[in-house]
């Protein structure tokens, strides 16, 4: 009997997760689209989707971040942004860790979510992992963004791993695009969002997200050839911090 309860009460977690990332676009609507319609006016579709669509769906969930900062963030400086992946609220604790504006590149599959897929596909660079020309044009889109003073946000893991693995091995993108645009790399520990919103269906429960930003990585001097060196001391950072938190 307790174990059907709490079937139900994990499918209702699931439904209620699904309603408020639905219910804040629906408000919204209007000037979300008037946001995506130039890239000029991103920053402030970006600040709805941090303060009112991420903070709703985050404290709606009863999941409330809880950020330590190793070094902060400057105001007006481009980022590449990386973490672990776990859950679908990485999307929104990253929203809520940077207030400076940034990009996702992410997978070109979710653009079929509907009404999701029209804002994801705007507001993200796209990528195809199969396609050598579509990585291509994403260090391309990518430079267009940086140079608009924007910054960069990947999940290096290149999709979310099968649970019992703690951290996956990395993809390059990320780290090679940091040396080319000679930006700082920026990685994060996500510690609990695998227990509070998983891909496991009956799983979850709310709780605290807790956050830790590392000290930056500093790309001014690296070159191409360096990227491997660069991605693993950043998974070996990540990884660290996982294996030992509690």
């Amino acid at each position: 009997m307790l174990s059907f309860l709490k079937k139900i009460g994990h499918t209702l977690y699931r439904i209620w997760f699904y309603f408020l990332v639905f219910l804040p676009i629906l408000i919204m609507l209007p000037f979300l689209v008037i946001f995506t319609l130039s890239e000029r006016t991103y920053p402030q579709f970006f600040w709805m989707a941090r303060n009112i669509w991420a903070n709703t769906i985050l404290y709606g969930m009863g999941c409330f971040p809880v950020i330590e900062w190793e070094q902060r963030l400057k105001k007006g400086e481009s980022y590449m942004l990386v973490s672990n992946h776990t859950s679908m609220l990485d999307i929104m604790l990253m929203l809520k860790v940077s207030k400076n504006p940034f990009v996702f590149i992410g997978k070109k599959e979710l653009v079929n979510i509907p009404l999701f897929g029209f804002f994801y596909k705007r507001v993200c660079i796209l990528v195809d992992r199969e396609s050598a020309k579509s990585r291509t044009a994403v260090y391309r889109r990518a430079q267009k963004r940086l140079q608009q003073g924007l910054s960069i946000c990947i999940f290096p893991e290149g999709g979310v791993p099968d649970e019992h693995i703690v951290l996956d091995d990395f993809k390059d993108g990320a780290f090679k695009m940091a040396i080319a645009h000679k930006i700082p790399l920026v990685p994060m520990t996500f510690y609990d969002n695998k227990k509070r919103f998983s891909f496991t269906f009956f799983s979850g429960r709310p709780g605290r997200l807790r956050v830790r930003v590392h000290k930056f990585f500093a790309t001014h001097n690296l070159k191409e050839t360096d990227k491997i060196e660069l991605r693993e001391s950043v998974r070996a950072v990540i990884l660290n911090d996982l294996e030992h938190s509690h």
